[in-house]
């Protein structure tokens, strides 16, 4: 099973680092404008598989991406220093002009994964480009709030001495400062989230709740302000949402493509609980939420439907 990756900087190569890792997939190709930083890349990760899974990773261009069953997009331009965010975002759909073409040109039945920032709307571009093509919305995904989901999960369980496994819930909307994160479904052992800290007797107050919240919709910046990137996370994520595609797993995963039937997000691409296979996003799942969360929801879809029509896609 082939798997390409589009985009070898920090992001990109942790992503393919995270899948030898894991052992996912039987071939992964890297693909970038520099092409000595893939290859090297390449090789680096490529003499860790004796430690690792039996893969095979080697650098290559838009052609060696024929027959992959799922292409991750990792590239973009970073923001200059005093540019807008509508800036940055002109010059990226520039790149994704390129970039998603190119992809399909080689591999047409390939699951496109939108991993560059700001990613809710990177998808939505990469949706809109590969229309020509014949690929249905739903075939191009994004990574969404599926770390975010990871960290809110990580830091419920560190406070209630859970393994993070064990805790199920959400955060939704756009991968960014408006996203939403799902207090009123969280359960653990089949009991609220109330019931569970109640029944351990552990707090968990509105102190609590409000610090948790700030380190789960801040986590990036704090990892930026330290080492300048976060990478980790997101490779490790992106693995997993290749391994549900690669396998048809129909795993419930809160990545962001185009959302249809849901009041307040017709038409906009954010996460909610999706059910994920290999074709992609086979089902929008949308969680029952209490008022505020649901005026949280529709604010941060908002947001993102100025930000895509201020792009003006044809």
């Amino acid at each position: 099973m082939k798997i390409g990756i589009v985009g070898c900087g920090m992001v990109g190569s942790t992503c393919a680092y995270a899948l030898v890792m894991s052992g996912v997939g039987r071939e992964i190709v890297l693909v970038d404008l520099n092409q000595a930083r893939a290859e090297a890349e390449a090789n680096d990760i490529y003499h860790a598989v004796p430690f690792a899974h039996p893969l095979n990773i080697r650098a290559g261009t838009y052609p060696d991406l024929a027959g992959a069953r799922v292409v991750v997009i990792a590239g973009g331009v970073a923001q200059k220093p005093g540019e807008t965010r509508l800036e940055l975002l002109q010059r990226n759909a520039d790149v994704f002009r390129q970039i998603v073409p190119s992809i399909l040109q080689h591999a047409p039945d390939a699951v496109l994964l939108v991993v560059t920032n700001p990613v809710d709307i990177m998808t939505h571009l990469a949706a809109h480009f590969a229309r020509p093509f014949g690929v249905p919305h739903n075939r191009v995904i994004g990574s969404g709030t599926t770390l975010d989901t990871a960290r809110f999960r990580t830091l419920l369980g560190r406070h209630l001495g859970v393994d993070p496994h064990y805790v199920h819930g959400y955060v939704i909307g756009e991968h960014g400062d408006s996203e939403v994160l799902v207090w009123s479904q969280v359960t653990i052992a089949g009991l609220t989230l109330d019931e569970f800290a109640e029944g351990q007797g552990r707090s968990l107050s509105a102190k609590d709740r409000e610090r948790i919240d700030e380190n789960v919709r801040r986590a990036a910046y704090q990892i930026i302000a330290g080492k300048g990137a976060t990478y980790y996370g997101i490779g490790s994520a992106v693995a997993r949402i290749v391994d549900v595609l690669l396998h048809d797993q129909r795993a419930i995963l809160t990545i962001c493509s185009r959302i249809e039937g849901v009041p307040d997000c017709e038409g906009v691409t954010l996460a909610l609980p999706h059910l994920v296979g290999g074709g992609g996003a086979l089902a929008t799942i949308k969680p029952p939420l209490e008022e505020e969360e649901q005026r949280a929801l529709a604010r941060g879809a908002g947001i993102l439907r100025e930000a895509i029509d201020s792009l003006k896609l044809s």
